[in-house]
């Protein structure tokens, strides 16, 4: 029997994959392949990021940053500027495209947030806020292993 500390990440996950799976197929039909949008969403708001940040950003390796940026270059979403300070880095910049469909996330993700905050009121919001912020501090602080920059750190 699952007891309440088991229950919290096993909510938390399935209201990951819930939404997920709303974003991705309504962002399927924007030309979008799976996970895409978070890029887009994070460089359209950190105009000029390199790619490591991102990958540091997102919690996700190098090697799967480096294949869903140059789709969304490939794409027409960003493009990618050799960095000044130091040519073995690349700056990522949403284009007019990019700009678009990010207004086009954004707006999806306000309708998923007022749905799963129905009948919460701003101390929910706050206190769930809180909590999970602790709960993600305890990982990175504890050392906990996070996979990022392709090795387990």
């Amino acid at each position: 029997m699952l007891g309440p500390k088991n229950r919290i990440l096993r909510n938390i996950g399935i209201l990951e994959r819930t939404i997920k799976a709303i974003a991705e197929s309504k962002f399927r039909e924007m030309g979008l392949s799976r996970g895409q949008f978070l890029y887009i969403v994070r460089i359209c708001e950190n105009s000029g990021i390199n790619q490591i940040s991102i990958s540091n950003m997102l919690k996700v390796d190098k090697t799967s940053a480096a294949k869903s940026i140059n789709k969304l270059v490939e794409n027409g979403f960003i493009i990618k500027e050799r960095d000044k300070n130091d040519i073995r880095s690349y700056l990522l910049y949403p284009t007019e495209k990019g700009e678009k469909i990010y207004n086009k996330i954004i707006k999806e993700e306000n309708r998923e947030v007022d749905i799963s905050l129905l009948n919460f009121n701003d101390s929910d919001i706050e206190m769930a806020n809180l909590l999970l912020s602790k709960m993600i501090n305890n990982l990175e602080s504890t050392g906990e292993k996070l996979y990022v920059e392709g090795e387990y750190r």
